[in-house]
């Protein structure tokens, strides 16, 4: 959907237009940034997510499922493959392994952290950054 060099967003299913405003506020931090839409959960796209792997520092996949589902597969083939054994970052954003309350879906979306603002929270506690995309001093 949109190609960068540092942050790699692997969306699954409706998050792709909450992944792509994201996108945005990363780029505006000075985060360059990819969006890939996935599509499909299986069979994985190991070509591509090999390829975003080994050139981004940071991967976070975003989908609508619970634990188990993409995020869990991505993480299974980058350790089976030893993908980040160089220091590379993955998140996983996903619904929660808890029943929620019937709500509107963007109120719903919200609470789970599947929405833009809390995609870009992942990516910046993942880079060690604060919210004005400056890196935080460490311990």
């Amino acid at each position: 959907m949109r190609e960068g060099t540092k942050v790699a967003l692997l969306s699954l299913g409706t998050r792709l237009a909450e992944a792509l405003k994201a996108a945005e506020v990363l780029e505006a931090k000075g985060l360059s940034t990819t969006v890939a839409d996935l599509r499909f959960a299986k069979p994985l796209d190991t070509d591509l997510i090999r390829r975003l792997m080994a050139s981004h520092e940071v991967i976070v996949t975003v989908e609508e499922g619970a634990i188990g589902g993409l995020g869990a597969h991505v993480l299974t083939m980058a350790s089976d493959e030893g993908l980040t054994d160089a220091g590379l970052k993955i998140r996983t954003l996903r619904l929660p392994d808890t029943f929620q309350d019937h709500d509107n879906p963007d109120k719903q979306y919200d609470e789970a952290g599947l929405n833009a603002p809390q995609i870009v929270d992942a990516v910046l506690k993942a880079l060690r950054h604060n919210s004005a995309g400056v890196e935080e001093a460490r311990a």
